[in-house]
């Protein structure tokens, strides 16, 4: 067996199911999950028609490269959202079965295992599949730690030149998973920079990019910042994007990568043998979804209710704020994540996910450590009543406090 299985730690949710298998949950209480970032508003009509109505092509292999009728509905989608000119539909657009599979793949075939000490940047906490990318790659991960102090922000500069020079990829998560924040175009300008002196490829996850607030500011992605400042051809850039979140359909697992032409050349090399094409069905319904934003309006509706609902209950025993997007809460609890996860089941049936769990402990510090992640997906009136629960619960801790 490939010995870099044996460096892969447990997933999250192994993690908390074992966090829960001592516990009794509260018989008293109906359970309410909000640990997992599973979209459950309904699933649009626009995209479930085209599933449907396209059933015939399941009789045909589908290529590796999609159809283009798919590209060019990414490619116009890209152009509308971020201001920019529309990507070439033959070479700087390709369908991908989820953004999570994409984003394993992707370091597989960008490492250069020949090289000395190759290194894989991501943030911390992250998204866990970056580090299993990284590993079995055969690359080190090196972890930027995100903390209040910095606004949860990522500073790659602050890596070491040592580490610099021999980083092939770096991973972007933005809007980030769990903090909800936002990179700004310095930010961007700053990270271009790095890739342009050290040569790493720039993986940008925006599978967020779509749950935000305000419908005239929506998120800054990473071509549009490459746009603004002149980056002709996106150099070393490619961005990872999904229906999943944006249109409700995580069980469809659609997605697209887009920008550097060059790389995006040699991975659809390594995609013709991984053997993962996406079915004629998904594509005709993912680009139906593409060319619809009513649905996507009318989900970020929901979204903002829920927020507007759940901070002012939070807001009145710990600091809670909105973050610049996603559909997460990011919440500082105190010192030990697990025992109020393990407490907000026992005592309240609520489930959340402690945030040591989202990150490694490095440079000292689990900047995870005395937080939970909080997925508002569940229906309006249940992310209300945990909301609820866990103030209960904080109340209740502060009062046993000495």
């Amino acid at each position: 067996m490939n010995p870099d299985l044996a460096r892969l730690q447990p997933y999250p949710f192994q993690k908390l199911a074992e966090l829960h298998r001592g516990v009794t949950p509260s018989r008293a209480h109906a359970p309410l999950n909000l640990s997992i970032g599973e979209p459950r508003h309904a699933t649009p009509a626009v995209v479930l028609d085209a599933l449907v109505a396209n059933l015939g092509g399941l009789s045909s292999y589908p290529a590796t490269l999609g159809s283009l009728a798919l590209r060019e509905a990414v490619s116009g989608w890209l152009a509308a959202r971020h201001g920019i000119p529309p990507p070439d539909p033959a070479g700087e657009v390709l369908p991908v079965n989820g953004s999570r599979e994409a984003l394993f793949a992707f370091a597989q075939a960008v490492v250069d295992r020949t090289r000395l000490d190759p290194v894989v940047a991501m943030p911390n906490p992250f998204y866990q599949i970056y580090e299993g990318a990284a590993l079995l790659a055969g690359a080190r991960p090196w972890f930027v730690n995100q903390s209040p102090k910095t606004g949860f922000a990522c500073d790659f500069g602050a890596i070491p030149d040592a580490v610099l020079r021999t980083t092939q990829l770096v991973y972007v998560c933005s809007p980030g998973n769990p903090t909800g924040r936002v990179m700004d175009l310095q930010e961007w300008q700053r990270l271009f920079e790095l890739s342009d002196r050290h040569g790493f490829v720039i993986a940008s996850d925006e599978c967020y990019s779509e749950i935000h607030f305000d419908e005239r500011q929506p998120p800054l992605g990473a071509l549009g910042a490459a746009q603004a400042l002149g980056r002709s051809g996106y150099p070393r850039l490619v961005v990872f994007g999904s229906l999943s979140k944006r249109s409700n359909v995580p069980g469809m697992r659609s997605g697209f990568v887009a920008g550097d032409q060059q790389v995006l050349r040699q991975f659809a090399l390594y995609r013709t043998y991984h053997g993962s094409a996406m079915s004629p069905a998904v594509q005709a319904a993912s680009a139906a979804a593409w060319r619809d934003e009513a649905h996507v309006r009318d989900n970020r509706r929901q979204y903002r209710e829920k927020f507007d609902a759940v901070i002012p209950i939070l807001s009145r025993v710990m600091p809670v704020s909105r973050p610049d997007a996603a559909f997460y809460l990011w919440l500082h609890v105190g010192a030990d994540d697990t025992r109020f996860a393990q407490d907000l089941l026992a005592h309240y049936n609520v489930s959340v996910l402690p945030g040591s769990y989202l990150a490694r402990e490095a440079h000292g510090v689990n900047p995870g450590a005395g937080f939970v992640r909080v997925a508002l997906v569940a229906p309006l009136d249940e992310c209300t009543e945990a909301a609820h629960r866990m103030a209960d619960l904080l109340v209740s801790n502060s009062n046993d406090r000495p």
